[in-house]
């Protein structure tokens, strides 16, 4: 399927793999905030299921929606800001950059609306206003912004650099298929190894678009968005990207 918009082909192709970016990390935030409702609002039967079922659960969530942009016409499928700074700063070319950016938070907002919808009972049964944020954004576990910054930026370089080592011309025989399940499990990996101290937010776009998605829905028991902590995010997944894809071009520079 593709979407075209009036003008010249680039412009069509720009809009078609924009849809891909906006359909792929809705999809993305339904199955990964999804999980975290189920595991933390009241009276849902997968209450309680654990951090496990959280970050397996959001494995699954990028395997998809990875899938699911690429069908709707975004070959690269990133889904996160951050890895489109990447892209941007090893290509040289930042032109997709602000329009990925757009689709990308505005598919993490819908996709978070969906889950509201979804668990509508749910959020008048939860009392505690910090489980329901932790829905929708992240916060870490002990607040010490300079760690927690770090902890960010460490998950986002791994990120980075993991997911350039999968597609690498080393692995040239490597099915796209098989590569986005492994990427899956590389964000599997982080979120088991190093998530604990955050939530491993890793990407912009999957905190800020639900964390709106917070501050506008009319959801009962809700708190504060803790927009104070918002920006933290959103900075250090962009400092890790940038890092990363800096060391690349070092290593890979003709």
């Amino acid at each position: 399927m593709s979407l075209y918009l009036n003008g010249n082909d680039g412009d069509q192709i720009m809009l078609t793999e924009c849809v891909g970016e906006f359909l792929g990390t809705l999809v993305l935030i339904l199955l990964g905030d999804g999980v975290v409702a189920g595991a933390l609002l009241e009276d849902s039967k997968a209450k309680n299921s654990g951090w496990i079922s959280i970050t397996a659960g959001w494995a699954l969530a990028v395997i998809f929606g990875i899938f699911t942009a690429k069908t709707f016409g975004s070959p690269g499928a990133h889904l996160n800001p951050a890895v489109t700074l990447s892209v941007c700063i090893q290509t040289g070319n930042f032109s997709i950059f602000v329009p990925y950016v757009i689709s990308q938070i505005a598919g993490a907002f819908f996709g978070a609306v969906i889950v509201y919808i979804h668990y509508l009972p749910h959020w008048k049964k939860t009392k505690d206003a910090g489980l329901i944020l932790a829905v929708f954004s992240t916060d870490p576990a002990i607040d010490y912004s300079i760690a927690n910054f770090l902890s960010e930026m460490f998950g986002t370089i791994i990120l980075v650099i993991g997911i350039h080592s999968i597609f690498s011309p080393a692995n040239i025989g490597l099915s796209p298929a098989f590569g986005a399940c492994l990427v899956g499990g590389l964000v599997w990996a982080i979120g088991l190894s190093m998530g604990g101290t955050t939530g491993y937010a890793i990407n912009p776009a999957r905190d800020l678009g639900p964390r709106i998605a917070h501050f506008l829905l009319p959801i009962p028991n809700k708190g504060v968005s803790n927009w104070k902590y918002a920006w933290l995010p959103i900075l250090a997944p962009f400092t890790g990207a940038s890092i990363a894809a800096f060391a690349l071009r070092l290593v890979y520079a003709p």
